[in-house]
């Protein structure tokens, strides 16, 4: 597998981990230093595109050089947002990745979420965190990220649930598993009407579960802001490419789109 102009995978063993985000440019022009990279700030959920791809890191992913060029593949295809979700339990290799990941979200002005880890999020300044049922109150988060981080709340297939998370403050809600997930085979349902009549809360709707080519528009005809996908990008060879098809669900169904309402 290559990246970039002529860099493959045994290229990239040998470079610095920050080297990474340079390497897997095609084009020189297009380049950035590190420096501006660190600089850059990020914007707050308001100002990110209000619809689009979500994509999130797979669970255990112990190629630092590769998940760092196989996600920046996924910005360069289009990704509105990514989530480092990583169940590894090794906190210096989270703390790493989770910077690096960071620097390189900044590059291309897309929000990093981190998944559970509040304050992981705030030790790296990601744009914020994606909190399930079990994890800390969105109150708890907000105080420690501030005003502007984005939270997101996992609501299953739960409209009290969402309800509640919208009430304390969550900045989008997270429904799922829509279709059978080879990531998550125990989750639960959630039907296609529970995510149309969560567009009442006012918020972004994010899909996530077993989401493909084939299925996806069916979830953006029936509200979807963002879908969710880990296997449908990184369990691909392509990983640009497939960002930019699902991508492409938003214009392929461009009337049947909910309106924004943040």
């Amino acid at each position: 597998m290559k990246y970039g102009a002529g860099n493959t995978v045994q290229d990239m063993r040998s470079t610095r981990p920050a080297q990474i985000v340079l390497l897997a440019r095609s084009r020189p022009s297009e380049l950035l230093s590190i420096s501006l990279l660190q600089s850059t700030k990020m914007p707050a959920m308001e100002k990110c595109r209000p619809c689009g791809l979500y994509v999130i890191t797979p669970p255990r992913y112990r190629q630092a050089l590769l998940l760092l060029a196989e996600s920046e593949a996924a910005l360069l295809g289009g990704a509105c947002l990514l989530q480092f979700r990583d169940k590894s339990g090794d906190a210096g290799w989270q703390l790493e990745m989770a910077g690096q990941l960071n620097s390189l979200c900044q590059r291309y002005r897309v929000p990093l979420i981190i998944n559970d880890d509040i304050d992981l999020a705030a030790r790296v300044g990601a744009a914020g965190v994606h909190l399930g049922r079990d994890d800390a109150a969105i109150p708890a988060a907000r105080a420690k990220l501030g005003p502007e981080a984005i939270i997101g709340a996992s609501c299953y297939n739960q409209p009290d649930l969402a309800q509640s998370a919208a009430t304390a403050g969550a900045s989008y809600l997270a429904f799922g598993s829509m279709f059978p997930s080879a990531s998550k085979p125990q989750a639960v349902h959630c039907p296609l009407q529970t995510l149309t009549a969560a567009q009442k809360l006012g918020l972004p709707l994010v899909a996530i579960g077993g989401i493909t080519m084939e299925n996806g528009a069916a979830l953006v005809a029936a509200g979807a802001s963002y879908l969710a996908v880990i296997g449908a990008v990184f369990d691909t060879t392509d990983v640009q490419r497939a960002v930019a098809r699902l991508g492409g669900l938003w214009q392929e169904s461009h009337d049947l789109l909910p309106h924004a309402t943040h």
